[in-house]
């Protein structure tokens, strides 16, 4: 059994081929600057394991354009891993926002793109992309399973005191309006393969996980469920990101329009576009390039670095007082597995609280599971790299086998201790 992960942004496509049976990666890759000046710049970068990276420029105008292109890519007599297109048994979906109508990964019918459209208002930076990659896949494979897989799923075990704002109740009951949470698919990959490096039960296991890329958002897990996320009704709320503000005083907006002439709506976009690292820096999203002017002079890259781990401290000592006992502190995503600086920050001063970051360790850790707290470190401080697209296969297969389980979803290979990410 073969399966393809589709992660569909506004302007690019990423993909992953896994072949069920021999668990292993066939290919992934990604098309970008999709749509961008009507695809003209768009080009493809393809990965197979133990052959040279294939990079080269095709034009995609859509992403229908840019399906077909890895569906080509993946047939093709040189670069390609499949003799027909017709051996992949079906499609993941990534979809950001699933709002409280998908509380689990589904297949994808007409009533669900009904419901999906419904939430674009809630996510309209990312769900539309999704939901063109999902029409664009079904028009190409008009007979292929298609599932959808909801970064906000996993949070929806969350209580009502902590997923709820403290406006009018009515903004609830009319709008929904509430935290959703999301990067649900890699908190729980982590979480899960945290559990496996502590050698305990799932179940049993109070985690907390830092995914730390130009999205940032951090969750608390009790007894293997998660019951609080930094990220709120939409990806704009919480820690300090590439390009998001993350939490602020909501008087800021109005106070801003006011000032220069501007809508809410041009405010929210600055705050989504132009805030977060960037906004700060005035030029850099990518922490490389901020750790490396901070150590050339730059005040305000020095600055954006003191921000952000001051952040992420507030956030761990925030869920640890949630969870009372913690077994283990998870970095993740780009940031979080590469960059040892903002770890050590983040954990710096925190032995109080039974974190105690092996220094020497931690400084070499980059894109690998390690465990870089000292031995008598009451908190287990790991890097793990996310894998969201097996996620999303894992889920792909268990539907299509009907034993698919949201109470114990995501239980399969890489919660074996025999498997290797």
């Amino acid at each position: 059994m073969k399966i393809l992960a589709l992660n569909c942004g506004s302007s690019s496509a990423k993909y992953q081929l896994y072949d069920w049976q021999k668990k292993q990666v066939l290919c992934k890759g990604i098309v970008e600057k999709v749509v961008v000046d009507h695809g003209k710049g768009a080009f493809i970068k393809h990965e197979v394991p133990d052959r040279p990276v294939y990079k080269q420029d095709y034009p995609c105008p859509s992403h229908k354009d840019a399906l077909k292109l890895i569906f080509d890519t993946l047939v093709d007599p040189k670069l390609g891993v499949l003799q027909s297109i017709q051996e992949i048994s079906a499609i993941g979906h990534r979809v950001v926002h699933g709002g409280s109508k998908f509380a689990r990964s589904v297949s994808i019918t007409s009533e669900v793109l009904a419901k999906l459209k419904e939430n674009i208002a809630l996510a309209p930076l990312h769900n539309p992309a999704n939901i063109e990659g999902i029409l664009a896949a079904q028009e190409l494979m008009p007979n292929l399973p298609q599932i959808g897989v909801f970064d906000t799923a996993f949070h929806q075990t969350m209580p009502p005191h902590a997923y709820l704002y403290a406006g009018p109740y009515e903004w609830y009951e009319k709008y929904e309006v509430r935290r959703y949470g999301f990067h649900g698919t890699s908190h729980l990959y982590v979480s899960k393969r945290a559990a496996v490096l502590l050698n305990k039960p799932y179940a049993e296991c109070n985690i907390i996980t830092m995914h730390i890329g130009n999205g940032v958002s951090h969750t608390a897990i009790k007894n293997g469920i998660s019951v609080d996320t930094s990220m709120g009704l939409t990806p704009l709320e919480g820690a300090i990101m590439g390009t998001r503000s993350g939490d602020l005083d909501p008087a800021i907006i109005p106070f801003i329009c006011q000032r220069e002439n501007k809508t809410p709506a041009e405010v929210e976009n600055l705050l989504n576009k132009s805030g977060g690292l960037k906004g700060i820096t005035g030029k850099y999203t990518d922490r490389r390039d901020i750790e490396r002017a901070a150590k050339e002079g730059d005040a305000r890259c020095q600055l954006a670095i003191e921000m952000e781990a001051y952040r992420l401290k507030k956030y761990i000592g925030a869920y640890m007082a949630v969870l009372g006992r913690v077994d283990a502190l998870v970095f993740t995503a780009g940031a979080g597995e590469n960059s040892p600086l903002l770890r050590e920050k983040a954990c710096e001063d925190l032995e109080f609280l039974g974190i105690r970051l092996d220094k020497q360790v931690n400084s070499t850790a980059r894109g690998k599971e390690t465990l870089i707290s000292t031995p008598d470190s009451r908190v287990k401080v790991f890097v793990i790299p996310t894998n969201e697209e097996l996620v999303f296969i894992e889920d792909v297969v268990a539907i299509l086998e009907n034993r698919y389980d949201m109470h114990t979803r995501f239980t399969y290979s890489f919660q074996s201790k025999d498997y290797k990410p």
